[in-house]
């Protein structure tokens, strides 16, 4: 079957078969490897993703589902020029990333969450992203990165 949506503000169309998760239409079809997958079963969410503007586990979801759907991955989230977003941006500055596995996917999140959130305390940041896990950081330099990426968002 055919879908199309746009993907990091590019169009993209592509022949899938309709049990395709969104996951493998972007990484296998698209080769964004940026989303990572994990878990298989929506429990870590390293393979979130935004569509239209929404963070979404893309492994519980078929690409089928979307049509016409504005997606952006870890890969879009950062300007033309390279720039980082403020969220990537603060995870750098705050060490809020070890292996790396799950920074894509806790990165996507958090742009969700303070979006929604945007001022949410220690408490609030760790229960909002309670459904993506990191096995490495224990969590403290992330919440401080979502809190200083929130700040930069609003300020920018």
């Amino acid at each position: 079957m055919q879908v199309q949506f746009t993907v990091n503000g590019k169009p993209a169309s592509l022949d899938v078969a309709p049990n395709t998760l969104l996951v493998q239409a972007i990484r296998e079809h698209l080769r964004l490897t940026g989303t990572h997958v994990g878990c298989d079963t929506a429990q870590c969410g390293a393979c979130t993703v935004l569509v239209n503007g929404r963070a979404v586990k893309s492994c519980n979801t078929l690409a089928a589902q979307h049509p016409g759907a504005e997606i952006t991955t870890i890969e879009g989230l950062a300007a033309a020029d390279g720039t980082m977003h403020p969220m990537q941006a603060a995870f750098k500055d705050c060490h809020g990333l070890q292996c790396g596995f799950c920074t894509p996917g806790m990165v996507m999140s958090a742009v969700d969450l303070c979006k929604n959130h945007p001022n949410a305390g220690d408490a609030e940041i760790r229960e909002l992203l309670e459904g993506n896990i990191c096995r490495c950081t224990g969590y403290q330099n992330i919440v401080k990165a979502v809190k200083q990426g929130a700040a930069a968002m609003a300020s920018s």
